[in-house]
């Protein structure tokens, strides 16, 4: 069940992520079709939804977006020039930089990202993660693949008419393996750029206060950027050249277009028609313009270009633009720490990173949520970057490996998703994929030269997110390996119930349980033999959270006997913006509620006699009042003898992984009194 849960952090359903197929073909075909009835109800009340909005309501959810998608975007202007190393420029290296940075701004930002990236969302989820989730579930190359799931798996989505490259993907162990190192790579250089973007953003705006106090040292600037960050952080749980050279300041140019990727990873905080206006209509002119003022002065001061921004300043608006270029910073690393938090959602959503608490922020919009566990750890790093690499050049190299491999990453992703979801005509795909991927690339090889000046600063990053995401990933696919292989079927949950020696208790109990395609997981067997009991009525219950934003309350809890007496399944299902308020007694009633009614239903459709309806009925209120437990399994593995020297080290990390993670029962807040925790071990 390895999930959280519950009210007090309001968004239980963006932790969860066990995918589960349930027990009966017949209570998998009435689970799929009601998910089908629940998805179309949400896509068709979010279609109502949508056609209700008017242009005004846009227009805010656009001026919205201002600060919190494109903050990173709109302070750019602050560090490009000084990220660059220009050796006395002329005017024709001048205009051949803004020439570039024009057609980088308008390629990637309006064409790639504003016209084409925003329609390839995720349940309305953006980013790289979001691309990786569509694309394994239409290939079916997921964590949980075909060979793991029944045929009538709610997941198993576009069985049919597959492309070619689908087929490849879904044949090559090798291909899915490539494809999950790019999409790890491509959240952890975003989660780089989390990181980034506050130091250098930060960092290069009060660094203009050195502009009239020449007698502010570099390492105050740095102080006070690290206590801006930090007050930030604590208030988050309330965003033609020659040609060697020009190839080299392609580094720093690339950096016009930072902040870009959020555009893509925050759409769940808004949505794209909001996001598109504000970008065409107000974002893209407006750096456009600004790039070309600064550009118009440095030709006029070809030597100024360390201060690019500042120096342009009249001095008697010099102190209320510092103020308004701080606060820019300020809400420019508000707007990546967002897209932070949401990519890491995303992946804890699709089981490939630890468990975290994650908090909705906001009822009404579902991407706006906040992680306490990682704001803090973003916060030491930001604070570590600025002081240790206070050289903004530094960081700025670091800045541009970020940004160029990032959107190199997403543009594979993208085409991936053309041919295989979208069916884009092959000339199409080929244009989009040369100019791109070439022009990118041009760009990852320009900022590779910066890596032993500080573009090492990412890779490191990523290196270590990408060994806690593997090794997360590891051992959560050797856990759902042997419950496959050691499933407890209905059959073989029979045979254990008619030992004699098993006795069924009075009294209600939970089991809490991943239902793999038609058996139940080994601790159930595990602890009926030790045990050597069962109570009268048991309900296996699993908690599936399902990729849309919400489920119907009539859709919420779905329950069915299970043909032995006394024992049922219960599937609680919720989407990643629902709250659910299944606290204590609450929880039960419902269950018990929706237990009574379809009995009523399931006996009703069937030749049976009042009284045994009757009886059941009274055999499930008997037990709620005699007594009620929780029961949950609490699973290690047993690292034998046997094991290679890889899966121990992998295997050992991952225990050190779960054990400090978030738990899914206390949420319930289930009385100590009423929790019980079934320990066993898997072996490896």
């Amino acid at each position: 069940m390895d999930r959280q849960l519950g009210a007090a952090d309001s968004v239980a359903a963006s932790t969860f992520s066990e995918v589960v197929v349930d027990v009966q073909p017949s209570f998998n075909a009435d689970v799929h079709s009601r998910l089908r009835h629940s998805r179309n109800s949400i896509n068709s009340s979010a279609s109502a939804a949508d056609n209700k909005k008017g242009r005004w309501e846009n227009l805010v959810l656009a001026y919205k977006t201002l600060g919190v998608v494109f903050g990173g975007l709109v302070t750019s202007p602050l560090y490009v020039y000084p990220s660059m190393p220009l050796k006395s420029p002329t005017e024709d290296d001048y205009l051949g930089i803004y020439s570039i940075m024009f057609w980088t701004l308008t390629l990637i930002g309006v064409v790639k990202y504003a016209s084409i990236a925003l329609k390839a969302d995720d349940q309305g989820e953006g980013g790289t993660f979001a691309l990786y989730s569509l694309l394994s579930r239409k290939m079916d190359i997921g964590f949980f693949s075909a060979k793991n799931l029944d045929s009538n798996s709610i997941f198993h989505e576009g069985a049919e008419n597959k492309s070619r490259l689908g087929k490849f993907f879904e044949k090559s162990i090798l291909a899915r393996r490539i494809l999950l190192f790019i999409a790890m790579l491509g959240m952890c250089m975003l989660i780089g750029d989390g990181i980034l973007t506050p130091a250098i953003s930060v960092l290069s705006a009060m660094d203009g206060i050195r502009a009239p106090f020449p007698s502010v040292s570099k390492s105050l600037v740095e102080a006070l950027s690290a206590i801006v960050l930090i007050v930030l952080f604590l208030l988050q749980k309330f965003g033609n050249f020659p040609r060697k050279e020009g190839w080299l300041l392609l580094g720093g140019t690339v950096l016009c277009i930072t902040g870009s990727e959020a555009l893509f990873a925050d759409l769940g905080h808004f949505n794209r028609s909001s996001i598109q206006m504000a970008f065409l209509f107000t974002i893209y002119p407006s750096l456009v313009l600004t790039y070309a003022g600064q550009t118009a002065y440095l030709i006029r001061h070809p030597n100024d270009h360390e201060d690019g921004f500042y120096k342009f300043i009249p001095k008697s608006v010099y102190w209320p633009i510092f103020i308004i270029a701080t606060l820019a910073a300020i809400v420019a690393s508000q707007s990546l720490i967002s897209a932070t938090f949401s990519v890491i959602k995303q992946s804890v959503v699709l089981d490939y990173f630890p468990r975290v608490k994650v908090v909705h922020t906001s009822s009404n919009k579902e991407g706006e949520v906040y992680s306490p566990e990682v704001n803090y750890i973003l916060m030491i790093l930001c604070v570590a970057v600025i002081l240790i690499f206070g050289e903004g050049k530094d960081i700025g190299n670091a800045f541009g490996v970020v940004v160029s491999l990032v959107m190199l990453i997403t543009t594979i992703l993208l085409t991936l998703v053309m041919i295989v979801i979208w069916r884009t005509p092959s000339l199409l795909v080929a244009l989009y994929f040369l100019v791109f991927f070439t022009m990118e690339g041009v760009y990852v090889s320009a900022v590779f030269t910066k890596i032993p000046e500080g573009g090492w600063i990412p890779f490191a990053i990523s290196f270590f997110l990408a060994f806690i995401m593997f090794g997360w990933f590891n051992g959560r696919q050797k856990k759902i390996e042997y419950e496959l292989t050691h499933k407890i079927d209905l059959e073989r949950l029979g045979t254990l119930l008619s030992d004699p020696g098993v006795q069924r208790v009075p009294g209600l109990c939970f089991f809490y349980t991943n239902i793999h395609q038609d058996g139940l997981t080994p601790i159930l067997g595990h602890y009926i033999k030790n045990m050597r009991s069962l109570h009268k009525v048991t309900v296996f219950t699993t908690l599936r959270y399902l990729l849309v934003p919400r489920v119907a309350p009539e859709e919420r809890i779905i329950v069915r006997k299970l043909g032995l007496k006394g024992v049922y399944g219960c599937v609680i299902q919720y989407g990643y913006a629902d709250t659910l308020n299944l606290e204590g007694n609450d929880f039960v009633n419902q269950v018990t509620d929706c237990l009574r009614e379809h009995i009523e239903k399931y006996l009703d459709c069937l030749p049976s006699n009042p009284v045994d309806i009757q009886e059941e009925i009274s055999a499930l209120e008997e037990a709620k009042l005699s007594d009620v437990i929780h029961v949950r399994g609490k699973t290690r593995f047993y690292i034998g003898k046997n094991c290679k020297r890889f899966d121990r080290i992998m295997l050992a990390f991952y225990e050190v992984l779960h054990s400090n993670c978030r738990s899914a029962l206390p949420a319930l807040s289930v009385p100590l009194s009423q929790r019980i925790e079934v320990g066993m071990l898997y072996e490896a």
